[in-house]
């Protein structure tokens, strides 16, 4: 792995968060943690959101600059106050969240700049938590007029979704991730049989929603690529690592995937594509937190040691 800086840019849009940790809080949600690992990759990603006029916006934006995460389209709210999450883990590493409605990015407006911003961007990722309030929905809808390529996150958190906003999510995307408890979801809302194949329902919603390219992760059993112009699939199995915490695993898998996915100049093959991105999702898996620390000497030195697990193993 080589990391460079790449002609393209990208922005994230949505939630923006402290996650309320059992060791202590760390910088959260999903579209933050997407934009991180792209600009760790060499994509200039901006974060388009909204944190209040207090002491916890003030830290992430502090952090975030640290982090080099680009903050010129960070909002901030006088009424609404930077969003919190209690996360509870629990003995087999899984994950809830306690979510605090309404916060300053139910809030995000948008204007010139915004518009702009997103115009100019090579892809723009979005994710279903952020529309739970119309105001943010709002806004979304008319950024994604002007988005060339529309990458949607679906992230079912309840109480915040309905079918029918997620239908029209789905409607507007050129590419989706999700996850198999979120396709066996879609596909029932559908009336399909959630007993059938995976494969036949994703055939389903892709052809429903006119979706270019979907991914379904599993877990510690990988992802599966499905792309429709190119009608077929590809299953590429996750890392065996060992897990600290399952915090931001998929959103590093669709970062590595779009770092890859949106070199146009490049031939790249869908293997390669998934098998960089399942690198990237194990090493943050093993990781604390969703936004670790690292540069390419830390992800082949990861990429390494993994190759030689597997050789010991056979």
């Amino acid at each position: 792995m080589n990391i460079e800086t790449l002609n393209l840019k990208g922005v994230c849009f949505g939630e923006i968060l402290w996650d309320n940790l059992p060791t202590g809080r760390k910088l959260g949600g999903a579209p933050l943690n997407v934009a991180y690992h792209l600009n760790k990759l060499g994509i200039y990603t901006e974060m388009l959101t909204r944190v209040g006029i207090d002491s916890d916006g003030f830290d992430i934006i502090a952090l975030c600059k640290e982090l080099s995460v680009p903050t010129a389209l960070f909002q901030q709210d006088s009424d609404q106050p930077t969003s919190t999450v209690e996360v509870h883990i629990d003995e087999k590493r899984d994950v809830r969240y306690e979510i605090v409605y309404p916060v300053a990015w139910d809030f995000i407006a948008f204007g010139e700049k915004e518009i702009l911003a997103v115009e100019n961007a090579d892809f723009f990722v979005f994710g279903s938590l952020s529309t739970r309030n119309d105001i943010s929905y709002l806004t979304l809808k008319e950024l994604l007029k002007v988005a060339r390529y529309k990458v949607l996150d679906v992230n079912l958190r309840a109480p915040f979704y309905s079918k029918e906003r997620i239908f029209e999510l789905l409607g507007y995307a050129d590419l989706v991730k999700m996850n198999e408890e979120e396709l066996g979801l879609v596909a029932e809302w559908l009336g399909l049989d959630v007993r059938s194949r995976d494969q036949e329902m994703v055939e389903v919603i892709m052809d429903r929603f006119n979706i270019a390219e979907l991914i379904v992760t599993y877990g510690a059993a990988g992802a599966v690529y499905h792309s429709f112009s190119g009608k077929f699939s590809y299953h590429y199995p996750a890392l065996q690592v060992e897990v600290k915490d399952t915090i931001g695993s998929g959103d590093s898998f669709l970062a590595a995937f779009l770092f890859l996915r949106c070199q146009a100049d490049r031939e790249i093959l869908p293997e390669e594509i998934l098998e960089f991105a399942a690198t990237l999702s194990g090493f943050v898996t093993q990781s604390n937190g969703a936004c670790p620390n690292y540069d390419a000497a830390t992800i082949n030195r990861f990429e390494w040691l993994n190759l030689l697990q597997k050789l010991n193993l056979k």
